[in-house]
């Protein structure tokens, strides 16, 4: 099935002007007036299309990761895990998919610089024989929260004051002290990584728990890394400076050359696994989205690997106009319990559909490039074309069926309805871990860092007391450290 077989193309462009409906333009230079200074008619179809199509032109903008690029490329198995899914893109080695990739950074807006101290976004949609599967994630393996009831506020505190337009410290720092959960992602966010030199150089992560199911209906837990394979590299404070202020979208540009160059940007999927009959066995809830899987533990398994070998063609279409959702799974990849994951599944969808339309799957690189059909249709921006009688099912004039039935998770649950936290939070173990894995120059960027957003004039003694108390929590020397520099008492 070709995807853009109704597709319009500037490749058969007329050799002249012509409205959108295709009537010719004699004069595109001067409005239909009364005299030549008289007033504009309104019956000059044609200026009123022209500038309809112009106040149109861009679509809202993202509420996060508005500002990104995208290249395009394959995904090939290089290892075979069909015991573990009977995922069909990951069938067999050698298998290939092609897959569109879309970098981001997370908060600020989309003419924004690239060099902020921010998450990246990372996903990856994977053009399946069995559907669309994207991965949507980010290069920090972690999250700041773990239930998405939190997610409209903390977007907020870490957008600009909606006073001033600033981004401010006081603000980030008064919500997050309210939820330690968040130290994990502030261990990468603070390091040296929270600067990523571009998007070639950076780790990407699914960052939930995803479940693999395979033929038998066998589930096994599973969490996606991609590791680039020329190496994880970073701005420290004043490179950043340097870069940004020469280049303002130097990520976009490096990543563009680069394909361009034929210098084709690769990483390794890996995967670490679980049996969920075993999850109960670990001092952390495998499905917190705070928390990482000790490697020790859960061995990283290479998988494949992803090539970006092309550029995108128009960037309004293949970056502004893609639409990422991890509610978009295949058969053999599931989700989990994970309370975030639970609402990113509706949230994803419902944005993009006030973004881009509710037909915004029907666009080309949103689209599924296999054989699809549903009785979804009519809404705004719809362009398939449809000549059946029957938009129904089931109806004996239409031979469509049911697919064959692929296994999914099937868990028996229990409990009443409340509002709660998880039982295993162990907020502050995996932070201190990770700070003590740092060289002690890493390690005094890392206070420097804390010590900065501290001072703030607008954190009051209150918040800085509960994050001295949160790091000392974490590791007592890191909290005494960042104490000493404030002047305080690190309160155990």
């Amino acid at each position: 099935m070709d995807p853009y077989k109704h597709r319009p193309s500037s490749a058969y462009n007329s050799p002249f002007w012509t409205t959108n409906s295709g009537a010719p333009v004699w004069n595109n230079n001067s409005s239909l007036t009364i005299g030549s200074r008289g007033p504009i008619l309104l019956e000059d179809y044609h200026l009123v299309e022209k500038i309809a199509q112009f106040d149109r032109e861009r679509v809202p903008e993202r509420v996060v990761h508005a500002r990104g690029a995208s290249a395009k490329g394959f995904f090939e198995v290089t290892h075979d895990i069909s015991h573990l899914t009977c995922a069909d893109l990951l069938r067999a080695p050698g298998v290939q998919t092609p897959l569109i990739v879309r970098f981001s950074t997370v908060i600020h807006e989309r003419g924004s610089p690239e060099t902020p101290r921010d998450p990246r976004g990372f996903a990856v949609k994977f053009y399946t024989r069995e559907g669309n599967f994207d991965l949507v994630g980010n290069n920090f393996p972690v999250f700041f929260v773990r239930d998405g009831m939190k997610f409209p506020d903390m977007v907020h505190a870490l957008k600009p004051n909606p006073k001033s337009h600033i981004q401010e410290d006081w603000r980030i720092l008064d919500f997050f002290s309210h939820h330690p959960e968040s130290l994990h992602m502030f261990s990468f966010l603070f390091d040296d990584v929270g600067v990523p030199l571009n998007y070639r150089h950076m780790d990407g992560s699914g960052v939930h728990t995803f479940t693999l199911v395979n033929k038998a209906g066998r589930q096994t837990y599973v969490k996606f890394h991609w590791r680039p394979t020329c190496g994880v590299k970073c701005l420290l404070e004043d490179e950043a400076v340097v870069v940004g202020g020469t280049n303002h979208s130097h990520a976009t540009k490096d990543l563009y050359d680069s394909i361009a160059a034929g210098n084709y940007p690769e990483w390794k999927l890996f995967i670490q696994t679980i049996d969920p009959r075993d999850e109960d066995r670990y001092d952390f809830d495998p499905l917190d989205v705070t928390k990482t899987w000790p490697e020790d533990i859960f061995p990283l398994q290479p998988v494949g690997r992803m090539v970006l070998n092309k550029n995108i063609d128009n960037f309004f279409a293949e970056n502004e106009q893609l639409a990422f959702s991890p509610a978009l799974v295949v058969p053999g990849i599931y989700y989990t319990e994970d309370k975030l994951l639970q609402t990113r599944i509706f949230s994803y969808s419902d944005t993009q559909r006030h973004r881009l339309g509710p037909n915004y799957l029907m666009l080309p690189a949103n689209a599924p490039k296999c054989a699809h059909h549903n009785n979804h249709h009519e809404g705004f921006m719809n362009f398939m074309h449809r000549d059946e009688e029957v938009n129904y099912f089931p109806s004996r004039f239409d031979p469509v069926r049911h697919a064959e039935r692929f296994p999914i998770p099937s868990h028996t649950h229990s409990g009443m309805r409340e509002k709660c936290v998880i039982e295993k939070e162990n907020n502050f173990k995996q932070p201190g871990e990770r700070y003590r894995s740092f060289e002690p120059d890493r390690q005094e960027r890392f206070v420097k860092r804390w010590v900065a957003a501290l001072s703030d004039p607008r954190v009051t003694h209150e918040i800085c007391s509960i994050w001295i108390f949160y790091w000392s929590q974490s590791d007592k020397s890191l909290g005494q450290k960042i104490a000493a520099r404030l002047n305080m008492k690190a309160n155990m």
